[in-house]
């Protein structure tokens, strides 16, 4: 039956939706509510839309993220220092076609993780090459190649991202080893692809950060020019939800 052979063959082309439509759309045609050149754009439009929502799905999942956040989920009303329009037009992901940076600062839980990895979901379903991974990671990810004799390759791999997500610079000290490969890695990346960094470091103590001012001097050249800087001054929101859990327990109790 040629039902089954067409079957079997978009079986093995692995056109998944267009064969669990296929049927539908027959019938469709058969009742004259839809032409055989509709009908087949339907079934190909409806392949094309799963097999780019399978592609972000993983995408998203290699990126490293350290959880699934929106721009949509974050509360511009408790950070007013924030220009939301402007966020928000980061969302269109222009700056990763411009090749700017993106940088986030403030102290430690005003939102600058959930922004960043918000950004990066969104490059993620647009199937641009997207890795997030703590300044920490990153280092002693590059210190290993280094001491293995592969930093050329390791250099590489995280240089190949269009997106590249730097978290928490500043959290933990560097050494000036670590500063060096850091700067390699920058300085590759400069004007060629676009990295978003979180710090809580003011940029005057990254000297103080990277035991070394001429090598943090160096990083930040290259980061600042073509960039996008926010300066977050807002409160923590991990207190506002411990004080609201707090003021919960105490509604209860009374």
């Amino acid at each position: 039956m040629i039902y089954n052979k067409v079957i079997n063959n978009l079986e093995k082309l692995k056109l998944d939706k267009m064969r669990s439509y296929l049927s539908t759309y027959i019938d469709e045609i058969n009742k004259n509510n839809i032409s055989f050149i509709d009908a087949l754009y339907e079934l190909t439009q409806k392949e094309i839309e799963f097999k780019e929502q399978r592609a972000s799905e993983f995408n998203i999942k290699v990126a490293g993220f350290p959880f699934i956040r929106t721009l949509e989920e974050f509360d511009f009303n408790f950070q007013p220092s924030i220009n939301k329009k402007e966020i928000l037009d980061l969302k269109t992901l222009r700056f990763v076609e411009e090749k700017k940076n993106v940088i986030l600062v403030g102290s430690s839980g005003v939102g600058k993780t959930h922004i960043s990895t918000a950004l990066g979901i969104e490059a993620a379903k647009k199937r641009i090459s997207t890795y997030f991974i703590s300044c920490h990671d990153l280092i002693t990810k590059l210190n290993i190649a280094h001491q293995e004799n592969r930093l050329k390759d390791a250099l590489k791999t995280f240089n190949k991202y269009k997106l590249l997500i730097i978290d928490e610079i500043g959290y933990l000290p560097v050494d000036r080893n670590g500063a060096n490969l850091l700067f390699q890695l920058i300085a590759k990346r400069y004007e060629k692809s676009s990295t978003i960094i979180t710090t809580n470091q003011a940029f005057s103590k990254w000297g103080e950060l990277f035991n070394d001012s001429i090598l943090a001097n160096a990083i930040l050249d290259r980061l600042l020019h073509h960039s996008y800087i926010f300066n977050i001054t807002g409160d923590s929101y991990r207190i506002k939800d411990i004080m609201a859990q707090m003021e919960n327990i105490s509604n209860v109790s009374t």
